[in-house]
């Protein structure tokens, strides 16, 4: 099992939280997806997968909840 931790921006409510939660849950090989809303910053969200996911996948998924993926975190 594989764990990457990504930056979101743009994120300000539980209904964000659950967008971003579904939509990166569709990609493929994603098992888990948790985040930790920082209102008016940079939200953390944790992608647990079975193997490496493609950060340009997760990047769309983010995109499509409407909402912008700053990077992995360190």
């Amino acid at each position: 099992m594989s764990t990457t931790t990504y930056g979101v921006t743009g994120m300000t409510c539980g209904h964000c939280v659950a967008a971003v939660t579904e939509e990166v849950g569709k990609v493929a090989g994603v098992k888990d997806v948790t985040v930790e809303l920082v209102n008016g910053g940079e939200s953390k969200v944790t992608v647990a997968s079975d193997g490496e996911i493609d950060v340009d996948d997760v990047r769309a998924a983010v995109d499509e909840a409407g909402y912008v993926l700053t990077g992995p975190s360190a």
